[in-house]
């Protein structure tokens, strides 16, 4: 049991890194060509669309990861014990921001794949006119504003602590760098992610 159960935490903490963080940069860059404008979004959000095999790529890279990674991160989430009032150290907050980030990313996820990827099928043109007019209503804006941050930094902090698990950085030298790298890796991202959603809810 023990033996199966880390096992789970470890594919957990891999599929975190590889596929979903990989994806989910790749995915805020491609949007992010909405700041060069509606010719330059359609184009990259049509070449995405019409990859080889597109739907192949969603399932096995993108939703199945996701879904394990999701269902294992919740039961994560709500066993784990936090120790934030009693300790107050810096990395039990990121522990606990961590969780809280996630499942926010998850609420975000379920209900952007609804808005866009679930209407695609439907027969709704995913295109720039269709993110704009999603982002130009305040509360979606926000919603998306405080979701990417969240998913930023889920995605940078996890990131720590898969290279702290896998044993890739164990001296408290090492740990420090890459919680400089990460932190720069959350605010480069966030960045990229916010100024795609301000370009289609204020067209600036």
């Amino acid at each position: 049991m023990e033996h199966q159960q880390y096992f789970s935490r470890r594919l957990h903490s891999l599929l975190g890194v590889v596929p979903i963080r990989i994806f989910t940069v790749q995915h805020l860059v491609i949007n992010h060509f909405a700041v060069y404008g509606e010719e330059a979004f359609n184009k990259a959000a049509n070449f995405m669309a019409n990859l080889p095999f597109v739907l192949a790529l969603e399932i096995f890279i993108i939703y199945l990861p996701l879904l394990f990674h999701a269902i294992l991160g919740v039961y994560i989430a709500f066993e784990a014990r936090h120790n934030v009032k009693r300790y107050g150290f810096f990395r039990n907050w990121m522990f606990l921001f961590q969780r809280i980030t996630g499942i926010i990313a998850l609420i975000f996820i379920v209900w952007h794949v609804w808005q866009t990827r679930v209407q695609v099928a439907l027969g709704t043109e995913l295109n720039y006119q269709l993110m704009e007019s999603i982002l130009t209503q305040p509360f979606y804006f926000w919603f998306y504003i405080i979701s990417i941050i969240a998913i930023v930094f889920h995605l940078s902090n996890g990131l720590w602590g898969f290279l702290v698990s896998w044993g890739i950085a164990q001296s408290p030298r090492s740990q420090q760098v890459i919680t400089y790298a990460t932190v720069l890796v959350f605010l480069v991202v966030s960045y990229i992610g916010i100024r795609t959603v301000i370009q289609f809810g204020m067209g600036v």
